[in-house]
């Protein structure tokens, strides 16, 4: 019996640590309609740095302007268009609106 309990114990503690290991895929955010109104949300959403395409899925009312878009600069109000910053990797890691 002194020989089956190490291994029961083995057993028990691999089974819990590959169950600790699996995690359920993040569900992707639901879309906003309209501009942005909640600034603490959109922050938060923009401190995921999510790619141009987790932005439009998001925010799909929201005009994304890239680097390599050609825009005019008129002042909005209403939160219509956020002009990012990316980093290398082309993740939006902050930005304003104009």
């Amino acid at each position: 019996m002194n020989r089956i309990t190490p291994l029961f114990f083995m057993i028990v503690l691999g089974a819990a640590a590959v169950s600790a290991c699996q995690t359920t895929p993040v569900a992707p955010p639901k879309p906003v309609a309209g501009f942005v109104t909640d600034m603490k949300a959109f922050d938060a959403f923009i401190a995921t740095r999510p790619t141009p395409e987790q932005f439009h899925a998001a925010y799909p009312d929201v005009m994304l302007v890239t680097p390599d878009m050609i825009t005019t600069r008129e002042m909005r109000q209403n939160n219509s268009r956020y002009f990012p910053k990316m980093d290398a990797e082309g993740r939006i890691v902050g930005g304003s609106f104009m």
